[in-house]
């Protein structure tokens, strides 16, 4: 299988996991109100899927460096689709909470498996690409994904997991029998032997470290924003459900597009350490300009500044990370997503802590936490990495 055909392939693999995903998002909330839950027990049942994902992924990020990436995309496939049938037909909140734990435990497998499948099939001049592309599919899933639940909601409440189910179980049925294996047996030999030993040796390389901190850094700025903004849209521009859905979508669109379509030129052409500090200057910048919101047009504008920048970094961070490492891809990967999943869980809360204290505060919290970042990274990392760049190139 060339490599154009299995980037589209992992394209489609993601795009339609995080339609499914998206899917539920705004049904959930409903649902398990109407099973009893309690705002607190709302706020547990969202975080417990992160918390699995935290804990697992590295686990089958490390599972797919020694039997192979297919079989592990399948079963996170096809525990996705368990999970949403399993919410779909729950009739206590109990059972819900099973759901979500079985889902985040076995879902946990799919995106750190992707993004090291794309790592295998791509050399290291067009890993930022392949990368690219399947951050492309994650964006594109999010913004279609709650659009279709929304529509299908208004029959029952337990269609869109039976949709978001169907989604899964088609995308675990495609990648049995369209995706090919990326590892050959005397690959994962390799893999096996880079993966020995204890997984946090990944830390051991100081030129690396700090990506994951960056990671969780950009995701818990990232999540607080998406868990205040539609307070704080409704407070300064009167804006309701519909004009933050379109909002949304544009920035995604926006993401997506840069991701899918122009960070590999950029990577090519400086570097990942240069375009992971223009991506951190610009979210800062886009968090400075969200203050000033006062229409639709400002917030989709601003917004989608903010989502220009966040976009190019974790491309970049999972490309950089997976060439400079010496433990295996999956590994890698597995670990990032970890840190990807710390930053989901705290960031949400934390966010709404800063907004009852101050509706701009979670903004300002970004931007200060976007060059607490830079700084770290340009005096420990951008150096290292640079330095390395310029002894390959001669």
């Amino acid at each position: 299988m060339n490599t154009k055909r299995a980037l589209t392939i992992l394209f489609a693999v993601m795009f339609l996991v995080m339609v499914g995903f998206g899917i539920i998002i705004p049904v959930i909330p409903f649902y398990a109100e109407e099973l009893g839950a309690s705002p607190t027990e709302l706020g547990l049942l969202m975080a417990v899927y992160s918390l699995m994902q935290l804990i697992f992924a590295p686990m089958w990020g490390r599972i797919s460096d020694g039997i192979g990436r297919k079989p592990v995309i399948m079963i996170g496939t096809l525990g996705l689709a368990l999970s949403f049938f399993l919410m779909a037909v729950s009739t206590a909140l109990w059972m819900l909470f099973a759901a979500r734990i079985i889902g985040g435990l076995l879902s946990s497998a799919n995106m750190a498996t992707v993004m090291a499948y794309a790592a295998d099939i791509t050399s290291e001049e067009d890993r930022g690409k392949g990368m690219g592309i399947v951050g492309a599919a994650i964006g594109l899933g999010f913004i279609f994904g709650p659009a279709i639940g929304g529509i299908f909601s208004s029959s029952s409440l337990s269609t869109p997991f039976f949709l978001a189910g169907s989604f899964a179980l088609f995308t675990f049925f495609m990648v049995m029998f369209i995706l090919r294996e990326s590892l050959s047996i005397e690959k994962r030999r390799k893999e096996s032997l880079r993966k020995s030993g204890n997984l946090f040796h990944a830390f051991k390389s100081s030129s690396t470290n700090m990506l994951y901190f960056l990671t969780f850094f950009v995701t818990l700025s990232l999540a607080g924003l998406e868990a205040t903004f539609a307070y704080f849209a409704a407070e300064r521009a009167d804006l309701g459900t519909i004009e933050l859905g379109y909002i949304f979508m544009i920035m995604g669109l926006g993401s997506a597009i840069v991701q899918g379509g122009m960070v590999g030129g950029f990577i090519k052409r400086f570097g990942e350490h240069v375009v992971i500090q223009i991506g951190i200057l610009v979210s800062a910048v886009g968090f400075l300009l969200i203050l000033f919101t006062d229409s639709f047009i400002t917030a989709a504008i601003y917004l989608t500044v903010f989502g220009l920048g966040n976009g190019v970094i974790r491309p970049s961070v999972s490309s950089l990370l997976t060439k400079k490492s010496k433990i295996g891809h999956g590994g890698v990967t597995g670990l990032l997503s970890s840190f990807d999943s710390l930053g989901r869980i705290i960031g949400p809360p934390l966010g709404g802590w800063f907004f009852s204290i101050s509706i701009g505060l979670p903004y300002i919290f970004g931007i200060l936490l976007s060059i607490l970042t830079f700084v770290l990274f340009r005096v420990f990392t951008a150096p290292q990495l640079k330095s390395i760049r310029r002894e390959q190139e001669l």
